[in-house]
């Protein structure tokens, strides 16, 4: 979705021609997987960060393209509404510190954005869902104003036929219905690139997909909105409800454009690729003028306008990811984590999910069996609702039928495996040691992100009422998360 584009109505005619050259770039991509040493390379790492600005009252502040302008920095980017918006850090290669580098990016990077956002009358805060929003800080006003986004909403609105309707459930119960896609917006996240190579594709991205549940539950920081107690992390329902424009249709089921995934995959890469132009209707048929098919007979790395643009309309939270540059290589976007509490705690997600992924990388293709793939997007779920308290399903080799295990105890059996093999993959031991050691002390004190919000708007309301509590927690928050504060060292 980072693509613009120039038009924001398209014609019958638009979405054919968009069909045929999505069916050319995965041509393309077959010949270009097949091509001897194509992605092939150092490991490198990527980050993404989204967040909210507000005001001094901790509302949402609309000045997100203001400070875009102002800071005319080309890794800053705008999101959805006027409040949000989106760093791209550097990549960088895991054998140079990629942890570092991107905590020392990451610093300055908000510092400067902190400082052009104070001039403006307002702050930046990394926070999946903004305790303070409130139901009137979404809707048109609110949506920035750019082609992509009002292109965006024009077609998922035209596809649904009505409202957006959520309905969450938690500790309270929240139900409405939305009449544009606004709300996707209120879900801020940090987003990891990792660099996979493409015989490796399939295994890692499979192992991925089983241990996402398990640093889900670990960095939950998505406890409410608009004041009602929901999910532990309230983002993965949200996300996907705010922007569903599926028929309700219960004989003639469509896959959600928000979703963990359809299957295991088998092969590689292309599976993904290929399900995405197969399955899903395209949005944005805005077509480019490259005949990928000839470039790559002529030894060139195509673009894939199409298929790039395509896949940003599909929201797997574990997404696969073609870049062209240099040559051309694949990646996986890891995109169900949500965005702080603090930079360090962003960092200790990324390593937990790489290194667990790692950890089940060589065994997965013998446990799929043990656990359908419905038993995975459970998890997914049960996680993000339940956070560390969950009980999910894990797969073993001795088992006579499914079992569930505590979080915790999952993670505590598998995360002295977790070091040995960041270091097999090429990580330094300096730059995550300190990571896993911030990732441990969440899980032995049990304080997530969400956890400290909820006990922290508990004990404000002893004197507060609700507005003011959560007020209040959020400048706290927005304090400690300033001073790279892990979470689980907050008071």
């Amino acid at each position: 979705m980072g693509l613009e584009i120039e038009h924001t109505e398209f014609s019958a005619e638009d979405f054919v021609r968009f069909r045929d050259r999505l069916q050319a770039n995965l041509r393309a991509l077959n010949k270009l997987l097949a091509r001897p040493g194509f992605g092939e390379g150092p490991l490198s790492f990527g980050a993404e960060l989204e967040l909210y600005i507000i005001d001094h009252e901790a509302k949402p502040l609309h000045v997100n393209q203001e400070i875009q302008r102002r800071l005319d920095d080309p890794l800053l980017t705008l999101e959805l509404n006027r409040y949000n918006l989106e760093y791209n850090f550097s990549p960088s290669l895991v054998a140079d510190g990629c942890f570092r580098h991107t905590q020392e990016e990451a610093e300055q990077a908000l510092t400067r954005i902190n400082s052009v956002a104070g001039d403006l009358g307002g702050s930046i805060v990394p926070i999946g869902i903004l305790p303070t929003l409130q139901q009137s800080d979404t809707g048109y006003h609110a949506m920035t104003p750019l082609d992509r986004y009002e292109a965006l909403t024009n077609e998922l609105t035209e596809i649904r036929g009505g409202p957006f309707t959520i309905a969450i459930e938690g500790e309270d119960t929240l139900q409405l219905a939305m009449d544009d896609v606004t709300l996707e917006g209120a879900n801020t996240s940090f987003q990891i690139h990792l660099r996979v190579p493409p015989n490796e594709f399939a295994d890692f991205y499979n192992a991925v997909q089983l241990v996402t549940p398990l640093v889900v539950a670990m960095a939950a920081n998505s406890p409410t909105l608009f004041g009602h107690r929901l999910w532990q992390e309230t983002r993965i329902p949200l996300f996907k409800q705010s922007i569903d424009c599926r028929p309700k249709d219960s004989l003639h089921p469509m896959p959600a454009r928000v979703n963990f995934g359809n299957n295991w995959i088998r092969d590689g890469a292309f599976e993904l690729f290929s399900e995405a132009a197969l399955l899903y209707r395209p949005i944005l048929p805005a077509s480019g003028d490259e005949d990928p098919e000839a470039v790559v007979d002529s030894g060139g790395t195509p673009a894939l306008h199409e298929l790039r643009l395509h896949q940003g309309s599909i929201w797997l939270w574990n997404r696969p990811v073609y870049d062209p540059a240099d040559g051309g290589h694949l990646r996986i976007e890891l995109r169900a984590f949500p965005a702080g509490p603090s930079i360090p705690d962003m960092l200790a997600n990324a390593a937990l999910a790489i290194g667990l992924a790692r950890v089940m990388q060589d065994k997965i293709k013998n446990l799929i069996p043990a656990i359908p793939f419905t038993y995975c997007i459970a998890n997914f779920y049960r996680a993000a609702q339940k956070g560390l308290d969950a009980e999910l399903f894990w797969p073993s080799l001795q088992q006579t039928q499914p079992e569930y295990f505590a979080v915790p105890d999952i993670l505590r059996k598998l995360l002295p495996e977790v070091p040995g093999k960041l270091l097999e993959m090429g990580f330094i031991e300096s730059d995550f040691m300190p990571l896993l050691k911030i990732a441990e002390e969440r899980l032995e004190t049990r304080q997530t992100g969400s956890q400290w919000q909820l006990r922290r708007v508990a004990e404000l309301r002893k004197d507060l009422h609700k507005r003011e509590a959560l007020i209040a927690m959020l400048l706290e928050y927005q304090k400690n998360s300033a001073q790279n504060i892990p979470v689980a060292q907050w008071k």
